[in-house]
């Protein structure tokens, strides 16, 4: 009878390391295929002058949240949206990486619930991350940044920025003809704080140098374009907004509600970033922060960072984000556009980051000069590093 129980514990025991072995290798994958598409486009004949133009451009993309993910950044990937090769493949000189540390169940563009649970305690379970991230969003953020820093230590192809020092080695490395392209770290939503600001300086010291305060849901900072109180700054949120201005942090708004925006710029005397979005006079979507306020943002010297996403733009096309950034240029001045992908941000792109000369080619064919287009694809994000990150 013992030997028997033996045998079924030992199985039991094999099953339980099969299930879980099965979860950690197949599962991540499967999520992360099904979850950041590209869409299938059709085929462009790309003139060997428009290549000419892309190769010369300094690019800079705002936001991607590929850290959340299992594949390896120094790897080439077959699916998802950016990795170190794809990067380099793209002309891509400088990827914000932006940590995601909780999301509601169904992303509802719409209303969520602060309490509508989390997504994100299941993926680090499941992707084997260290059990302290299993129950706290400051490690979560703090164990993504750490495979930034991990991937630059282990690649002369990935070069960390947490400096202007640093930003400028970068281009005077890629203008000796180096490939290699800069990192720097951000936030997706202002949850690793974990209602203290204490943990700025934390942050700051990991390597972060852009926090934006709200995502899907209203939080202790203040209201969410995806929550339900549409509040402004709380008075926790006037402090954290304080203290990343002392720090140089970047503060991004790109899901804060209009109430929350409104007060950041009222109270800053830094210039703040909307790192992916759309604009709602092209594509009014909920998503989308209306035009008065992309007027407002861009006056005091801030950035508008067009997605590459149909809930940004209003269509699954390169032609539709194009269109898009044309819109802005028109609206906020062309000294006030960027690219903000949200590639490998569960959602589905018309490319990824190793095709950005497609854009360039939209671009062009929808009448944006070449000056334009070198300032929109990088040219505008890199002067306003050099004037806003530390010293």
């Amino acid at each position: 009878m013992f030997n028997l129980r033996k045998s079924w514990f030992q199985l039991l025991l094999v099953i339980v390391i099969f299930v879980v072995l099965l979860a950690h290798f197949f599962v991540p994958p499967y999520l992360d295929k099904q979850m950041n598409r590209v869409h299938p486009g059709e085929q462009v004949a790309v003139s060997d002058l428009t290549r000419a133009t892309h190769n010369q451009l300094v690019i800079m993309d705002w936001h991607a949240d590929t850290t959340l993910w299992s594949r390896d950044l120094l790897e080439e990937s077959d699916y998802g949206h950016v990795d170190v090769p794809r990067l380099l493949k793209g002309n891509v000189a400088i990827q914000m990486f932006t940590t995601v540390t909780k999301v509601p169940k169904g992303l509802n563009y719409d209303e969520n619930e602060a309490d509508a649970g989390d997504q994100i305690t299941q993926l680090a379970v499941i992707q084997g991350w260290p059990i302290q991230t299993w129950t706290s969003l400051f490690e979560r953020a703090i164990y993504q940044a750490k495979r930034v820093e991990e991937a630059a230590k282990n690649s002369p192809y990935l070069y960390l920025i947490k400096n202007k020092a640093d930003l400028n080695q970068l281009l005077t490395l890629r203008s000796q003809g180096q490939s290699v392209v800069g990192a720097i770290i951000g936030t997706e939503g202002a949850h690793p704080l974990e209602g203290s600001t204490l943990k700025i300086p934390k942050l700051y010291d990991a390597g972060f140098r852009m926090v934006s305060l709200q995502h899907f849901f209203d939080n202790r900072l203040g209201g969410s374009l995806h929550g339900q109180s549409g509040q402004g700054l709380t008075d926790f949120g006037r402090s954290v907004v304080k203290q990343l201005e002392r720090h140089q942090i970047i503060i991004d708004v790109s899901h804060s509600s209009h109430a929350v925006v409104r007060d950041v710029l009222e109270m800053t005397s830094r210039p703040v970033v909307v790192s992916h979005t759309g604009v709602h006079g092209y594509c009014p979507r909920k998503r989308n922060l209306p035009d008065d306020l992309m007027i407002d943002i861009a006056m005091k010297g801030g950035l508008i960072a067009i997605g590459h996403w149909h809930e940004a733009v209003c269509g699954n096309t390169v032609q539709d984000i194009a269109g898009a950034i044309k819109y802005a240029i028109e609206l906020v001045g062309v000294d006030h556009v960027a690219l903000g992908s949200d590639f490998d941000g569960a959602v589905a792109t018309p490319m990824d980051s190793s095709e950005m000369l497609l854009l360039t080619d939209a671009l062009l064919k929808a009448g944006v000069s070449e000056s334009q287009i070198a300032k929109v694809m990088g040219g505008n994000s890199i002067r306003f590093l050099n004037e806003w990150l530390p010293n």
